[in-house]
């Protein structure tokens, strides 16, 4: 296959991702490495798309090379979560780890402290995960929370509620739903729960 199909075949591929065929988007990349290897956008597209498939070992594999060859940070928190659905707690701590002394932008360090609570959570530690959570300044209530507080606060949560504390998560989930009403599925988790202010007309209005 000449240089040309490949391009295209590539540009297709990234065209298939965006639009969500995940399948195609890695069949096309796939094709592409196998063709010319080490090409690091071509690693990067056939990784997430395995992410996206729930195909674990497929996707470290090229997210692993990508990382080694860029040197990009941002995709450090989707390898980590790879190796959580592989259940290798361990190697999502020691990527964790590395991670924070490589001072990250936020919202990776963020996502990246998302996946190693969830990581330790799954392997039965509920307290490690809850630690890695409330670390910083995630648990402060903040008049203008960025997106990734509303994910921390939601995961946190969560563990608080798995781990029998439900005046904290009930808090959590609130927090979340004062912020952005329409979060993830949490004015069903509050109800759940018990408690949570009601919503009201506005709030209501936005659906």
């Amino acid at each position: 296959m000449q240089r040309d199909q490949l391009v295209r075949r590539f540009e297709q591929g990234v065209a298939a991702y965006e639009a969500g065929r995940f399948d195609e988007a890695f069949r096309l990349a796939k094709l592409v490495g196998n063709r010319a290897p080490g090409i690091e956008a071509v690693d990067e597209v056939a990784g997430l798309a395995a992410y996206r498939l729930g195909r674990w070992r497929e996707a470290t594999r090229y997210l692993e090379g990508y990382i080694e060859r860029s040197g990009d940070q941002d995709q450090i928190p989707v390898l980590m979560d790879c190796y959580r659905g592989l259940g290798r707690t361990a190697k999502v701590g020691g990527l964790w780890r590395d991670l924070r002394r490589l001072s990250p932008g936020r919202e990776v360090l963020a996502e990246a402290r998302i996946v190693a609570a969830g990581a330790l959570a799954d392997s039965g530690d509920l307290s490690g995960a809850i630690s890695i959570l409330s670390a910083g300044a995630v648990t402060r209530s903040l008049r203008n929370p960025a997106g990734r507080h509303l994910r921390q606060w939601y995961a946190l949560a969560d563990l608080y509620e798995r781990a029998g504390d439900v005046p904290r998560a009930r808090e959590l989930f609130a927090r979340v739903a004062r912020a952005d009403p329409e979060a993830f599925d949490v004015q069903s988790r509050l109800q759940s729960l018990g408690g949570g202010p009601r919503r009201t007309a506005r709030s209501a209005g936005r659906r």
